[in-house]
């Protein structure tokens, strides 16, 4: 192994993980020849290696700021102030056009607050994103966010709904959300750590990170096991736009759990196809890291998680 790619310096007690600088300057290559801007984060959370490229550049979240909801979700059902169980039905005000499937079915649609925060992850659901929205709060959801020490992240307001209120000067900019790839990709290590400190919570977290669907980004030259009878070694959430690719995942290695997290904006490519080009770079810089920092592969599992909490 070469020195580069695994470095732990020890002082007065505190261990600081060493960036991988060869890694780091490869992922910079392969990122200098994309038409548009892109960021990346990652970190190995069992050695404590990182790279960063442009990593705390604020960027459109688009749908990845359905993973910051998430843990607001699980935080309130662990304070007791929302249960998984409870019912709560779709009105025709939440419902919007694009991803998911909700908009689809008759209403009035009553499901269990769980259903809805799993299809706003595995089919990155708009309309079950806005009923989760008027469960949880938009000020609750960037509360928490703050709690994280997360800086340059924010949720401005409903999937496919005008701004209401007050709003920051740069909602227009970013539209749904903001963020950094930095920033959310400490928020899935939130997840993968167990921050909220509730163990069953954080399993059906990553259950539904890792049974979502679209799958064309960070597992797509990596996920080479079928996991349509199993549970995929990827947990990830994706936020796409005309211009924008964005993927964030935990990825299962030998080498211990992966946290990847790579935003694309200002796309020449705006093609929904399976070969866009901002879509298959990222497949290619996770292949990168993971093969850097795993040779051995994906294999294993994390706790807990192998079937429906």
């Amino acid at each position: 192994m070469k020195p580069a790619l695994f470095l732990l310096l020890a002082c007065c007690g505190t261990v600081f993980a060493a960036t991988d600088t060869n890694l780091q300057t490869r992922i910079a290559e392969m990122s200098s020849h994309h038409q548009g801007k892109i960021s990346v984060y990652a970190a190995n959370l069992k050695t404590g290696q990182t790279l960063a490229v442009d990593a705390d550049q604020v960027v459109p979240t688009a749908s990845v700021i359905k993973l910051p909801i998430l843990v607001e979700a699980m935080r309130e059902v662990k304070a007791g102030k929302r249960s998984l169980e409870e019912k709560v039905t779709l009105d025709k005000d939440n419902v919007v056009p694009g991803s998911g499937v909700f908009h689809f079915f008759d209403l009035p649609l009553t499901v269990t607050f769980k259903d809805a925060l799993t299809f706003m992850i595995i089919e990155t659901d708009n309309t079950a994103t806005n009923m989760v929205i008027d469960q949880v709060g938009i000020k609750n959801v960037n509360d928490n966010i703050t709690a994280m020490g997360l800086k340059d992240t924010y949720l401005y307001k409903k999937v496919y709904k005008p701004a209401t209120g007050p709003m920051p000067a740069d909602q227009k900019k970013f539209g749904l959300g903001k963020t950094t790839a930095r920033e959310m990709g400490r928020v899935m290590e939130s997840i993968v750590n167990c921050d909220l400190h509730e163990q069953k919570l954080c399993d059906a977290m990553l259950y539904m990170l890792r049974n979502q669907q679209v799958r064309n980004m960070i597992p797509h030259y990596i996920e080479t096991s079928d996991t349509s009878e199993g549970l995929s070694l990827i947990g990830n959430k994706t936020g796409s736009l005309d211009e924008v690719r964005n993927d964030v995942a935990v990825v299962y290695s030998k080498a211990g759990p992966l946290v990847i997290s790579v935003f694309t904006s200002d796309n020449q490519d705006k093609s929904w196809t399976n070969d866009n080009a901002a879509e298959l770079l990222i497949g290619h810089l996770a292949k990168a890291i993971v093969e850097a920092w795993s040779p051995q592969g994906l294999g294993k599992d994390s706790p807990n998680a192998t079937t429906a909490p």
